[in-house]
């Protein structure tokens, strides 16, 4: 993560083992939110919290209706593209006025069908990255 994360409210969405949630503590955002429907990922990311002595992070199991009223300025998704798709408008709800999401977890074959449903939010491709068959984007809400 290359972004400037202090002083920003961070949501982990699909969040598996903390990893992400716990570097952007690292990275000084203000608060963190993770969340993840797994119930090993759930108990596996409170216990690397714990580990790691991070004081930001809150854990919540369950799925993007959680997000209900809450708001963001960096929102992670690193989920599968169906999840992606039928939560699209959850996390678009959720971001700040000029908020950001990262988007991965997905193949390159479906990034443009990602994008198409990104366009439904206002949310304006900044920049992709591709490693293999995976892909990461780069929104922003316009």
């Amino acid at each position: 993560l290359k972004m400037d994360l202090s002083k920003k409210k961070v949501l982990d969405m699909g969040c598996g083992t903390g990893v992400l949630a716990i570097l952007t503590e690292m990275k000084n955002a203000e608060n963190i939110l993770a969340i993840d429907i797994d119930e090993w990922a759930y108990n596996n990311t409170i216990e690397n919290v714990n580990r790691n002595n991070c004081k930001k992070i809150e854990v919540l199991k369950g799925e993007a209706e959680l997000l209900n009223g809450k708001k963001f300025d960096v929102v992670i998704a690193n989920i599968n593209r169906n999840v992606l798709l039928k939560d699209m408008e959850n996390y678009a709800k959720s971001l700040s006025p000029n908020g950001e999401i990262l988007l991965s977890g997905f193949f390159m074959s479906d990034k443009e069908i990602l994008l198409e449903e990104t366009k439904k939010y206002n949310l304006q491709l900044i920049s992709s990255n591709q490693k293999n068959d995976w892909i990461l984007l780069h929104l922003k809400l316009d």
